[in-house]
């Protein structure tokens, strides 16, 4: 006979959650997915949903399954984007002269010059130049100051950036 166990872990009442830092800009950018989610796309996928349903038997149907898998898709990103904006802290710009989460960093390293914008894991998105502070890299530049060098460990060896210029 074979055993399984189930452990579910509840917050507890009042339990705290764990922050999301963002710059104004990405809770913006959030709360307006959130809003395209809600009031165009959930309609879009019940409709599909409905046309679907309305071609017959729904065992052999693959639209029908396509529709429910996008619906799974699309709700499952609104409760996501709802938990990350309810844990939302909003990071406020201040000039202390170190990296901060919001911080515009100029790097140089042997591979020439590159611009960062440090902010939380939900934002980042490195085509855009936004890396996270949990980042190897954000982590190493993370409170550093201009003039500062710091070395990190990447798939190609170690690499060296010194930093030029925060804003």
């Amino acid at each position: 006979m074979k055993r399984c166990f189930i452990f579910i872990f509840a917050p507890q009442s009042g339990a705290r959650y764990m922050k999301k830092y963002l710059t104004l800009e990405g809770l913006e950018k959030f709360k307006k997915e959130l809003e395209y989610l809600e009031n165009v796309k959930r309609k879009e996928v019940s409709e599909k949903i409905g046309h679907a349903a309305s071609q017959g038997d729904l065992k052999e149907n693959a639209g029908y399954d396509a529709a429910k898998d996008e619906q799974g898709f699309v709700e499952g990103r609104i409760r996501e984007l709802k938990g990350i904006i309810a844990q939302a802290e909003v990071i406020e710009k201040k000039e202390t002269g170190k990296v901060r989460i919001g911080s515009f960093v100029f790097l140089n390293s042997s591979e020439g010059k590159e611009k960062f914008q440090i902010v939380g894991p939900e934002e980042a998105d490195i085509l855009n130049n936004k890396i996270s502070f949990k980042s190897p890299l954000g982590e190493a530049i993370l409170n550093k100051k201009k003039g500062d060098v710091v070395r990190i460990n990447t798939p190609d060896g170690k690499k060296e950036y010194k930093i030029e210029e925060i804003r």
